[in-house]
């Protein structure tokens, strides 16, 4: 068989396995716990002068 041809039996097997519907999976939230920081202390010209230094080592 060629690939992308398929014959009836094929076709009704795709048919029943496309109309199923998978509902057995964890449906519970997870919950974290911890904190987030954020650091925006940096100006944009701080940032591109520190990028320069990078690039040149």
């Amino acid at each position: 068989m060629s690939m992308g041809a398929y014959d009836e039996d094929e076709h009704e097997r795709r048919e029943h396995q496309s109309s199923r519907v998978d509902a057995d999976f964890d449906d519970e939230r997870t919950i974290y716990h911890g904190e987030v920081e954020y650091d925006s202390g940096d100006s944009a010209e701080e940032l591109l002068d520190q990028f320069e230094k990078i690039k040149s080592n």
